[in-house]
């Protein structure tokens, strides 16, 4: 058995910065791929779509935490569903946390890839690990706890047992993956609203409309440049290795 002091070493070495890994153009059009290949086919986004989904719902909890809100629980589903349930006497904070699902996955997506591509990967890992943990105590549901201490073993095997460089690999790579699921959701949520009426009692714009008056496409219109920023931010760093490869 590991000792305090052991446990307590690779915990901080798990936050200390890394060498920054070489990543050539060859290989970030390689993480380019494998991001897709994990959010677009259906086969890979039936597990990965979980994670993204676990992201969404995190985002509405933290939102709700940070506004004074009380949380009461986390459901996640396995058909790619979830619902954070807070109470609130303000309509304004309620509003606050309906609204900060859509563009988290893809602002987390940007951290990643950034903390990846500057020796932060194993610490990006290593947060992940202990935001999910915490969130233990809210979840209500089998699958989320299924879905969640999958993601737990994951970010903790590789934030504080692969070497830096691998977790800075890897890091890139879902940050990429996340960032594509950001766009994804947003598209499903558009055709909602456009071809899918039936269905607006899922939709946070729609929910948010609801709840202040304002349109849900205003709402949906901020969700989309949250998201846009958020690639501006990732892409910044990811051209420079693209074209400096050319």
């Amino acid at each position: 058995m590991d000792s305090p002091a052991s446990v307590w070493s690779a915990l901080s070495a798990a936050f200390t910065q890394t060498n920054v890994p070489t990543v050539t153009w060859a290989e970030m059009l390689l993480a380019l791929a494998a991001a897709v290949a994990l959010s677009i086919p259906r086969r890979s986004w039936r597990y990965f779509g979980l994670l993204a989904t676990a992201t969404h719902e995190l985002g509405h909890a933290f939102a709700a935490v940070s506004s004074g809100q009380r949380l009461t629980g986390i459901r996640l589903r396995l058909d790619h569903s979830g619902t954070t349930t807070t109470y609130s006497r303000s309509r304004l904070a309620a509003a606050w946390s309906c609204f900060w699902g859509y563009p988290v996955p893809a602002m987390v997506g940007a951290a990643f890839v950034w903390c990846g591509l500057n020796g932060w990967g194993p610490a990006a890992m290593a947060t992940s690990a202990l935001v999910l943990a915490a969130s233990l105590v809210f979840l209500r549901n089998l699958a989320g706890f299924a879905i969640t201490t999958a993601a737990i073993a994951g970010a903790a095997g590789l934030g504080f047992l692969a070497p830096g460089s691998v977790v800075g690999h890897v890091s890139v790579v879902v940050g990429l993956a996340l960032l594509v699921a950001g766009v994804r959701d947003l598209l499903k949520l558009t055709n909602v609203h456009l071809r899918r009426r039936d269905r607006l009692s899922s939709s946070d714009a729609y929910l948010l409309y609801r709840a202040t008056s304002i349109p849900s496409g205003i709402w949906i219109t901020l969700f989309t440049l949250i998201v846009t920023g958020a690639w501006l931010v990732a892409w910044q760093p990811i051209s420079m290795i693209l074209f400096k490869g050319a």
